[in-house]
């Protein structure tokens, strides 16, 4: 893996930590001022955003997130990381150059999946920042990190879709700009389980659609852009704003999510860095009992121990954009679970330590230490929480027997062999290697393939250690009642001694 830069990126790095010193830092405290100065926090957005984002426009700093070099930078996810990462250091950044979320991620939906009037309409007025955008999916009354969960209905009623359903958490919806919903909910209760839901778009204009409250987060409101509560009772929509087709809203969610959770990790570092850097300054400037704050032991510890964390996170991070970069969201899906749950949880030791060496002083709004810990501590939820992330990488732990093959990487490449119908792997015990793969494969009708070819072809696509050393052909595999290969049973079959 190789995580240098080109000409190209090392210009944006140098550009934008330029822009960020000169007119981000020094404009944070206005932005408060502006905001805090208005009739009320929600009545409209601080002047001082505009007049950055116009400037972030003018130096070529705008939409970098997006990989479609015809929308946005064209930068690959490894190259935008250590972009997102400058822009992590401050709350407000990310909006000035147009990589804010949810709009990041509802930018993503409506140009993968958006149709062409979509994209018009939603797309082309967000990539310019000209308005913004929610994305309601979480609900009050079930556990939505489990997306099949939601409750919420969309109903085709003639040439319109109605929709019925009560959201939280709506981030965005209390900004004056945000014009548009991603909404989703269920078009077919009786759709096999991951094609029950839908997503579609919902103007929040429209009728039947109320904010009935913004939600705080650790006291913090986050106005303008806020998290609300929304209640959607009997929104009528023209059946065009269906995203994808009906039964599509899991695959998008999925989908979404990938890019949007890196981002966060990709920031949250950003967060970090610089709650270090606050604390590195405030230990070297303060005395306690007779000697500066820095010639105390156990602040070196944290100094040091913050370095460490920080450089072990990005590391992850770039990890998993470059397999996103070169294997594809889905084969990376294990990396990014794994960031989801190292970043915020870094972040919030690192944030945690600087508070602790500004005394008092770090839990007032004084410095940002207390608002960025409140909104690392968010993210250990927002994109799902720490535990099913967890889960996910268990889950291929368990089904490779406890051997660090990731079955799901290898079933992909073997696949992708023209006469493989059906594949799978497992971990199997070697008294030399302490683990082997086991490619277990059914063949298409009429084709062939020798076990050194299974393998030649594994070495082009895996690293040493996942290639399969046994090939084993049959005419099936077996089965659950839902139709996927039951690889517990295969796995213990393979391990059984011979």
């Amino acid at each position: 893996m190789d995580f240098s830069y080109s000409p190209k990126v090392q210009e944006l790095i140098k550009k934008l930590s330029a822009f960020i010193e000169e007119y981000i830092y020094p404009n944070e405290r206005v932005y408060e001022e502006q905001l805090n100065a208005q009739e009320s926090r929600w009545s409209g957005v601080p002047p001082i955003i505009e007049e950055l984002k116009e400037k972030a426009k003018k130096e070529g700093l705008w939409n970098l997130f997006l990989p479609d070099s015809e929308y946005g930078a064209g930068l690959t996810n490894v190259e935008y990381a250590p972009l997102c990462e400058i822009m992590g250091r401050s709350l407000i950044a990310p909006e000035v150059f147009n990589c804010n979320a949810p709009d990041t991620g509802n930018m993503e939906v409506l140009v993968r999946y958006g149709t062409e009037e979509q994209k018009r309409k939603w797309f082309i007025p967000l990539l310019n920042g000209e308005i913004r955008s929610c994305f309601s999916m979480t609900e009050p009354d079930v556990a939505s990190s489990d997306a099949t969960n939601i409750r919420a209905s969309i109903v085709r009623d003639g040439d319109e879709y109605v929709i019925n359903g009560r959201k939280w958490w709506s981030s965005g919806a209390g900004d004056p700009r945000c014009k548009v919903a991603i909404v989703m909910g269920k078009t077919n209760p009786d759709a096999p389980k991951h094609e029950q839901q839908s997503m579609i778009i919902v103007p929040l204009d429209t009728p039947g659609v109320k904010i009935e409250r913004m939600l705080p987060v650790f006291g913090f409101n986050h106005a303008p852009h806020g998290h609300a509560e929304i209640t959607y009772d009997n929104v009528r929509v023209p059946k065009e704003n269906i995203i994808w087709g009906e039964g599509k809203g899991f695959a998008i969610a999925q989908g979404r999510l990938g890019p949007e959770r890196i981002h966060h990790c990709m920031r949250l570092i950003g967060a970090a860095e610089r709650a270090l850097e606050f604390m590195c300054r405030r230990v070297q400037s303060r005395v306690a009992f007779g000697k500066r704050l820095a010639d105390h032991g156990v602040i070196r510890d944290w100094m040091a121990q913050s370095r460490i964390e920080i450089e072990q996170a990005r590391l992850l991070t770039l990890k998993a954009a470059y397999m996103m970069d070169t294997v594809g969201n889905k084969a990376a899906r294990k990396e990014i679970a794994m960031i989801k749950v190292v970043a915020p949880n870094v972040a919030l030791k690192v944030i945690d330590r600087a508070i602790q060496a500004f005394g008092a002083a770090g839990v007032s709004n004084d410095f940002p230490l207390a608002a960025m810990w409140a909104n690392s501590r968010t993210l250990r939820l927002a994109d799902g929480p720490d535990e099913v992330h967890k889960e996910l990488v268990a889950k291929d732990l368990i089904i490779a027997g406890g051997y660090n093959i990731y079955p799901r990487e290898i079933e992909e490449v073997l696949y992708e062999h023209p006469a493989v119908k059906e594949a799978a792997a497992v971990g199997v015990p070697d008294p030399y290697r302490g683990e082997t793969v086991k490619a277990i494969i059914v063949l298409k009708e009429g084709m062939q393939a020798s076990e050194e070819e299974i393998i030649a072809h594994c070495r082009k696509n895996l690293t040493a250690y996942k290639v399969p050393r046994i090939v084993e052909f049959r005419a099936e595999l077996p089965k659950t009642n839902v139709g996927k290969i039951l690889r517990r049973a295969l796995r213990e079959e393979a391990s059984r001694p011979q």
